[in-house]
């Protein structure tokens, strides 16, 4: 589980070949141990929380990385090495 940002106690990971469970792109982000998978396209939550204000500013850092989020998305599906992504400043 590669470790593609962190920012404000936020970790976000996306898994290797993990288009089995959850069809569509998507990450997975901890925060104070509790953890939420977000839908890349849209920031839609599609399974967890965390907390509102925690996930608003996920959500700002997807819009912003969208391109990359996806790009990434299709290396690990791959089984290939992701990179990281700017943190949100």
């Amino acid at each position: 589980m590669p470790v593609i940002s962190m920012f404000y106690g936020i970790i976000i990971s996306l898994y290797y070949f993990d288009n089995r469970k959850h069809k569509s792109p998507h990450i997975h982000v901890k925060y104070q141990g509790k953890e939420v998978v977000i839908s890349i396209p849209d920031g839609e939550i599609k399974a967890g929380g965390i907390k509102s204000g925690k996930m608003k500013l996920v959500q700002a850092w997807i819009e912003i990385h969208q391109d990359e989020l996806m790009a990434n998305w299709e290396l690990a599906i791959s089984g290939e090495a992701v990179f990281m992504i700017d943190p949100l400043k």
